[in-house]
């Protein structure tokens, strides 16, 4: 009965530890680079701050609108109100009169 010996190879030990490498440095690069990775989630925690000061400006601005409108409701009509939006939209203001311009009026 013949058998045949195979010689054993250096380069069949060595694939499964190059694919393993492959695999853990293809999915390292990714956890940290990628869309949702470590640096992504730094942009996120940016913008997220970024847009929270942004809702409490307009917050803001919206209370103060809800102030005016409440104002200039049917219910309780502001005479000082409805004289001062008078003069602002049409431009007009007494020569005795100072005026004192607010960024939030449009």
């Amino acid at each position: 009965m013949w058998t045949r010996h195979h010689k054993k190879k250096k380069f069949g030990r060595l694939i499964l530890p190059a694919v393993a490498v492959a695999f853990l440095s293809y999915f390292g690069y990714h956890s940290v680079h990628g869309d949702f990775g470590l640096r992504a989630s730094q942009e996120f925690e940016r913008q997220r701050q970024t847009r929270t000061a942004e809702l409490a400006t307009l917050i803001e601005q919206r209370q103060m609108l809800e102030k005016e409108v409440e104002l200039l409701s049917d219910g309780s009509l502001d005479r000082d109100m409805i004289d001062e939006k008078a003069r602002y939209q049409l431009n007009m203001s007494r020569p005795d009169e100072i005026v004192v311009f607010n960024r939030f009026f449009n």
